[in-house]
């Protein structure tokens, strides 16, 4: 075993197991949202092209219609994720 010099301290001092950080994981956020996005695209995107349909709009390609809202609600689930990322990334900082 080595000897410590005067000025360092010592490895088990600087770690305290009564006060672990318990951080979110971002990728999982990630995930989630983005699989709740498309999800939600999806059945947006069709019910809302049926509408279309139904009332008598030409859509002259629907898949694009779709693919265009499964884009934006999966970008905004995204996003809506981050923000709760870190909300309780706070909130785990502001306990201790």
């Amino acid at each position: 075993m080595e000897p410590t010099t005067p000025g360092e301290p010592d490895e088990h001092l600087l770690v305290d197991p009564a006060r672990v950080r318990r951080a979110p994981r971002y990728r999982g956020f990630f995930t989630v949202g983005a699989v709740v996005g498309v999800v939600v695209g999806v059945v947006l995107g069709v019910w809302l092209s049926g509408i279309a349909t139904s009332e008598g709009a030409f859509l002259l390609k629907p898949g694009v219609f779709v693919s265009v809202i499964v884009l934006g609600t999966t970008t905004l689930f995204v996003l809506l994720a981050g923000a709760l990322a870190v909300l309780a990334d706070r909130r785990s900082l502001r306990r201790r």
